[in-house]
C-alpha cells in the first residue's frame, strides 16, 4: 500500500514558487488606474445627471398635474356657469304667471347663490317657492321684476349668471310715492324754515318703509299677485301718511302717521310669516332654506314688536310727552345690521338707492318750476329769471355728478356693504342723511325761487339757511359715503405718493367747501365780510354754490387722472393698486362678505364671455385672478 501511494505522489509535477521584490508601477499600470478613475468619475457624473433629470421630470410632472387639476376645476366651474346661463335664459323667457298667480315666495337667484350666505362647503338645497318671470305690467314678459328659478334653481352654488335686471315698474312706482312723501316733509321744513323734530321723525319713518319694501324685493320674487297687492297697500298707506307731514307730535296727524307705520309693519309681519311658513322645514344649518327661515323669523318678530310699539303710541293721549320716545323706539326697531341673516341682491339694492336719489333730485327741480309757474303765467321770463332757473338746474346736476354710483365704480370686495358690517351700517346712515339734506336743499331752493321772483328787497334768512346748510350737508354726506368704501393705492412708493396727494387734496377741498358753506348758513344778516359779499342776492349765491360744486367735481376726478397717467387701462391699474387705504382699512374685512364680493367679481368677469366664445379663455384666466388684490398684498406682507 505504501508503494502504491508513493507511486501516485511521484507522478505529480513539483510546484515552484518564486518571489520578486516590490518596485514602482510601470507606466502602463498607472495609465490603467487613471482610466479606471476617469471611468468612475464619468459614471458618477452620468448618475448625477440622470438623478437631476429625473427630479426635474418629476417636478415638471407634478407641476403639470397641478395645472391639470386647476384646468379641470376651471372646466367644472365653466360647465356649471354654462348650465346656469342656460337656466337663466330659460327663466327669462317664462311668463310672470307660471307657477301660479298666487304662488309662494321664492328666493331671488342673486340672493340665494351669494357665497356669503351659503358659506364655503355649504350644501345646495332646493327652495320650495316656484318662481316666475317678472311681468312688465303690459302683458309682456321681462326679467325686470326679479324672481327665483323654477324647481330649486335658487339653491345652486357658485355665482349666479343672471343678467342684471333694471328697476321694475312696481319698484319705480313705489319710489315715486316715497319721493312724494319726502317732498311733503320738505314742504313742512319750508314752512318752518328749519328741520323740526317731528319732520325728522316722519322723514325717517317714510325712509324706513321704503327700506322695508326694498329689502324684501331684493331677496324674494315679487311678481306674484300677492306681492303686488302688498306693494299697492304700502303705497296707499305711505301716501296717506305723507298728507299729515305738517302735524306736530301732539296733533291727530301724528296719530295717523303712527297708524300708517303700524299697518305697514303688520303687512311685513304677515309677508315674512308667509315666507316662514313656506320654508318652515328649514334644512341643514348651511342651506339656503335654513337661512331664509331664520331671516323670516327675525323680521316677523321685529315687525310684531313694532306693531306693539305703535299701538302703545296711538293709545297715548295727544298731549303725552312720551310720543317722541315712541317714535325713537319704533325707529330703533327698524334698524337692521346689514346682511345679518340673509344677503340680498347686491346690484339690485345699489340700483334702487341710485334711482331713489335721482327721482328726489328730479322732484326738487319740478318743485322749483312749480313755484315759478304762476309768475310765468302772467309775465314773460326775463334773462335774469332764465339765469336763475338754469343755475338751480345746474346745481342739482352737479350734485348728481358728485353722487357715488357704487354699482360700477366700486369693486365689490371694496364696497362698504361687502367689507365690514360696521362700515355697511354707517353707509346706510350716510344714504339716509343724503336723502334728508337733499330734501332740505330742495325746500330752500323753493323759498329762494319765490323770493327771487317776488323781487324781495333782501335775501330771506330761511332761504339762505336752508340752501347753504342743505348744500353743505349734502356735500358732507356724499364724502362720508365715499369714505366708507375701501380705496386702493399702489405699492410703488412714487405712485403711492401721487395717489395720496390726490386723495388728501380731495379731502381738503371737501372740508373747505363744507366749512365755507356752513359759515354762509349761520352768517347773520348784520355781519359783513367776504362771505356776506357772496350772498348779496339769489343769483350770486347760486353762482357761488355752483362754482364750489364744479370745483369738487374736478377734484373728485384727480385719482382717475393719476390712474390714467400711470396705467394704460383699469385692468392694469387693478394689478398694481392693491394696498387698501381708507377709513375702515384698519378693520379686518369679514370673510363671508368678502367671499360674496369675490363671487360677484367673478360674475362680472364671466358676463364678458357671454357676447363671444373667444373671450372664454381670457375670462377664465381672469376669473382665477380675482384674488389678486388680497393675494398680492399678503405676499408683500410676507416678504
Amino acid at each position: 500500500m505504501m508503494a502504491s501511494s508513493n507511486t501516485g505522489l511521484s507522478g505529480l509535477a513539483p510546484i515552484s514558487i518564486t518571489t520578486q521584490p516590490l518596485s514602482d508601477p510601470s507606466p502602463s499600470s498607472s495609465s490603467n488606474a487613471n482610466n479606471a478613475n476617469n471611468a468612475n468619475n464619468t459614471n458618477e457624473e452620468t448618475l448625477t445627471a440622470l438623478t437631476s433629470a429625473l427630479k426635474r421630470e418629476k417636478a415638471a410632472k407634478r407641476k403639470m398635474y397641478s395645472y391639470l387639476v386647476k384646468i379641470a376645476d376651471e372646466l367644472k366651474t365653466l360647465r356649471t356657469e354654462s348650465e346656469q346661463l342656460i337656466a337663466a335664459s330659460e327663466y327669462a323667457r317664462k311668463a310672470w304667471y307660471e307657477g301660479g298667480m298666487w304662488r309662494g315666495p321664492n328666493v331671488l337667484p342673486g340672493a340665494a347663490t351669494s357665497t356669503g350666505m351659503m358659506g364655503p362647503g355649504a350644501s345646495p338645497s332646493r327652495s320650495r317657492g316656484v318662481g316666475g318671470n317678472g311681468g312688465d305690467g303690459n302683458g309682456g314678459t321681462s326679467a325686470g321684476e326679479g324672481g327665483g328659478f323654477n324647481g330649486g334653481g335658487a339653491g345652486m352654488t357658485g355665482p349666479m349668471m343672471v343678467p342684471r335686471a333694471p328697476v321694475s315698474l312696481s319698484d319705480l312706482f313705489l319710489d315715486i310715492v316715497t319721493v312724494t312723501a319726502f317732498t311733503r316733509v320738505g314742504s313742512a321744513i319750508q314752512d318752518v324754515g328749519s328741520i323740526s323734530l317731528p319732520s325728522l321723525a316722519y322723514f325717517c319713518i317714510f325712509w324706513q318703509i321704503w327700506s322695508k319694501e326694498a329689502s324684501y324685493s331684493t331677496r324674494f320674487d315679487t311678481t306674484d299677485i300677492s306681492s303686488h297687492l302688498e306693494t299697492l297697500l304700502a303705497c296707499f298707506t305711505l301716501l296717506g301718511g305723507s298728507l299729515s307731514a305738517h302735524s306736530p307730535f301732539d296733533g291727530e296727524g301724528c296719530t295717523r302717521i303712527m297708524g300708517m307705520a303700524a299697518f305697514v309693519a303688520a303687512l311685513h309681519a304677515a309677508l315674512h310669516g308667509r315666507v316662514w311658513y313656506w320654508f318652515r322645514e328649514g334644512g341643514e344649518p348651511d342651506s339656503v332654506n335654513y337661512s331664509v327661515k331664520r331671516y323670516a323669523v327675525f323680521i316677523t318678530v321685529m315687525n310684531t314688536l313694532e306693531i306693539i310699539t305703535w299701538g302703545v303710541g296711538m293709545w297715548l293721549p295727544n298731549e303725552s310727552a312720551f310720543r317722541p320716545w315712541i317714535f325713537l323706539i319704533g325707529i330703533l326697531l327698524n334698524l337692521r345690521l346689514p346682511r345679518g341673516f340673509m344677503p340680498n341682491d347686491f346690484h339690485a339694492a345699489c340700483s334702487k338707492r341710485g334711482v331713489l336719489f335721482i327721482l328726489l333730485l328730479g322732484f326738487n327741480l319740478q318743485s322749483i318750476v312749480g313755484v315759478a309757474s304762476p309768475y310765468f303765467n302772467y309775465w314773460e321770463p326775463s334773462w335774469d329769471q332764465y339765469a336763475f332757473l338754469f343755475l338751480a338746474c345746474f346745481l342739482l346736476f352737479m350734485i348728481k355728478l358728485l353722487y357715488v354710483d357704487d354699482t360700477y365704480s366700486i369693486a365689490p370686495q371694496d364696497h362698504a356693504l361687502l367689507y365690514n358690517r360696521a362700515a355697511g351700517f354707517f353707509f346706510h346712515i350716510g344714504n339716509f342723511s343724503l336723502l334728508l339734506f337733499t330734501t332740505v336743499l330742495g325746500s330752500g331752493l323753493n323759498l329762494l325761487t319765490h323770493s327771487f321772483l317776488a323781487a324781495a328787497a333782501a335775501l330771506p334768512s330761511d332761504a339762505k339757511n336752508l340752501v347753504c346748510g342743505g348744500f353743505s350737508a349734502v356735500v358732507f354726506s356724499i364724502a362720508f359715503i365715499k369714505s366708507m368704501h375701501i380705496r386702493r393705492v399702489p405699492t410703488n412708493p412714487k405712485h403711492e405718493r401721487m395717489f395720496f396727494v390726490a386723495y388728501f387734496t380731495q379731502f381738503a377741498g371737501v372740508l373747505a367747501v363744507v366749512f365755507i358753506t356752513a359759515r354762509m348758513c349761520i352768517l347773520q344778516d348784520a355781519d359783513e365780510g367776504l362771505l356776506a359779499l357772496l350772498m348779496q342776492n339769489e343769483i350770486q349765491m347760486l353762482a357761488v354754490l355752483v362754482f364750489f360744486a364744479l370745483v369738487l367735481i374736478l377734484m373728485s376726478w384727480l385719482d382717475e387722472a393719476v390712474e390714467l397717467n400711470l396705467y394704460s387701462d383699469a385692468s392694469e391699474a387693478s394689478e398694481y393698486r392693491v394696498q387698501p387705504f381708507g377709513f375702515w382699512a384698519c378693520l379686518k374685512g369679514e370673510e363671508p362678505l368678502q367671499l360674496e364680493a369675490l363671487a360677484l367679481e367673478r360674475n362680472r368677469a364671466a358676463r364678458l364671455a357671454q357676447g363671444s366664445p373667444l373671450l372664454g379663455s381670457s375670462v377664465m384666466s381672469f376669473s382665477g385672478s380675482f384674488y389678486n388684490s388680497m393675494g398680492n398684498l399678503n405676499a408683500k406682507e410676507d416678504v
